[in-house]
């Protein structure tokens, strides 16, 4: 019997490079490889944002983005991250999930994660990552990581505290992800 191989996208938010927000998605897609057989795929804003450019639909996505687009809509578990941007996500990210299929999300694990340059940005997960992936109707893991400017130092986590926060998000996601695969595995079954 061949082992579950877990396809889990990371979306990191950032546009620029170093980036903090791309420091916690690495820190938070190592955790999972460390807990899950998973095949990993790192989509960075910054890298795509030239693409998005101009996409006012999914029928104007080239074929570059249509393949980072089908990549989020298969994946058994995301991650994702943004930087605080005026109170919230960034425009472009919502821009690209703009493009994601309302459908293609329901019931995937969702682990939820932002940077800031302060504490007071900390509930940008629960008052706006969370209900834009409500609308997908997908399952957002019940602790989101927040981490501010000062939990690095050059763009490394330095903090004890964001490390043990990222290390129980990841305990906690490693079985929803599990059994939110086996719910899939058990529908199929039940079909057939």
């Amino acid at each position: 019997m061949s082992k579950k191989i877990y396809k889990v996208v990371a979306v990191s938010g950032n546009t620029s490079r170093p980036s903090r927000t791309l420091t916690l998605t690495e820190a938070l897609l190592s955790g999972l490889r460390a807990g899950l057989p998973v095949e990993p795929q790192l989509i960075e804003l910054g890298d795509i944002a030239p693409m998005l450019s101009g996409v006012l639909s999914r029928a104007d996505a080239s074929a570059e983005l249509e393949l980072r687009l089908r990549a989020i809509e298969e994946a058994d578990a995301l991650i994702v991250a943004s930087p605080v941007y005026r109170a919230s996500y960034t425009g472009l990210f919502k821009h690209l999930f703009d493009l994601v299929h309302h459908e293609a999300l329901i019931d995937v694990p969702v682990l939820l994660a932002a940077t800031g340059g302060s504490e007071r940005h900390a509930l940008v997960i629960d008052h706006q990552l969370r209900p834009l992936f409500s609308f997908f109707q997908a399952r957002t893991l019940p602790i989101g990581v927040y981490a501010s400017e000062q939990d690095f130092r050059n763009h490394a986590i330095t903090s004890a505290e964001l490390l043990a926060r990222i290390e129980l998000a990841v305990e906690r996601a490693v079985p929803l992800v599990r059994e939110s695969s086996r719910f899939e595995s058990s529908v199929a079954t039940q079909a057939a």
